[in-house]
C-alpha cells in the first residue's frame, strides 16, 4: 500500500451509530475542516518526500505571525490557519501546493490510525497510573496501602533506574489509536464517524492517518 498523507481535524465528541442490522456502536464524531498543502518536500531536494498541511481557522491577523509564516500564508493568498502539519508520503503521492483535501479523502470500513493529545489528569498515584495492586489491605501494611512499595536497591546498584514506575503526572500526552475503522463518511457536513474511543477532549486536534497495520 503506497503511503499518502493524512488530515488534520477536531474531535467533536462521542456518540452511538446504528449500523445495518441495528446494532449500536460506540463512535467518535471528527470535523474535517479543508486542508491545503502548503509546502512539499522531495527526495531529490531534502532527502524525503512529505506534504505540509495547514488547516482549522486561526484568529491571529496575518500581521502578527512570524515572517516565515506570514509568506508561508500570504503565497497560498488565505488567511492564517492555527494548524501546520507534515506528513511524510511516497513520491507518488505529491500534490502541488494550493491543493485542497477534504472528509472524502477517506472511505467508509476503512481503517485509521489517530493521533491526539490525551486528556491531563494531573498527579496520579502508582495504582491509578500503573494499574499497580497495591500493597496488603492487613497484616502489618500501616497507612501505605496505595503506595507503590520498593523503588530502589540495597547496595549495587543502590539507585533508582530511571523509567522507574512511580506516581507522578499523568495525562497529557501524545497518544496514537490504531486501527480504528471509520464508520460513516459524511460529506454535507464534513465529518467523520470512527468506531470507538479516540484520545483527547472535545474540539483538541486530531490527527488522522491511514493504518499502518490494516490495508
Amino acid at each position: 500500500m503506497s503511503k499518502r498523507t493524512g488530515l488534520i481535524g477536531t474531535k467533536i465528541g462521542n456518540s452511538s451509530f446504528y449500523d445495518d442490522s441495528g446494532k449500536s456502536l460506540p463512535v467518535t464524531i471528527l470535523k474535517i475542516e479543508e486542508c491545503i498543502v502548503s509546502d512539499i518536500k522531495t527526495i531529490e531536494k531534502h532527502g524525503y518526500s512529505s506534504l505540509q498541511l495547514v488547516s482549522i481557522n486561526g484568529k491571529k491577523e496575518i500581521k502578527k505571525l512570524k515572517k516565515p509564516q506570514q509568506k508561508l500564508f500570504a503565497d497560498l493568498k488565505i488567511n492564517p490557519k492555527k494548524i501546520i502539519k507534515e506528513f511524510r508520503v511516497d513520491k507518488d503521492n505529491i500534490l502541488d501546493i494550493g491543493s485542497t483535501l477534504g472528509v472524502s479523502h477517506f472511505k467508509t470500513d476503512q481503517f485509521v490510525d489517530v493521533t491526539s493529545v490525551s486528556i491531563g489528569k494531573g498527579f496520579a498515584g502508582a495504582m491509578k497510573r500503573h494499574n499497580f495492586g497495591g500493597l496488603r489491605a492487613s497484616h502489618g501494611v500501616s497507612i501505605s496501602h496505595r503506595s507503590h512499595g520498593s523503588t530502589g536497591q540495597n547496595q549495587d546498584p543502590g539507585r533508582v533506574f530511571k523509567g522507574k514506575k512511580m506516581a507522578g503526572h499523568m495525562g497529557a500526552t501524545k497518544v496514537t489509536i490504531q486501527n480504528l475503522k471509520v464508520v460513516e463518511v459524511d460529506t454535507e457536513n464534513n465529518l467523520l464517524i470512527i468506531k470507538g474511543s479516540v484520545p483527547g477532549k472535545k474540539n483538541s486536534t486530531i490527527i488522522i492517518k491511514d493504518s499502518i497495520k490494516k490495508n
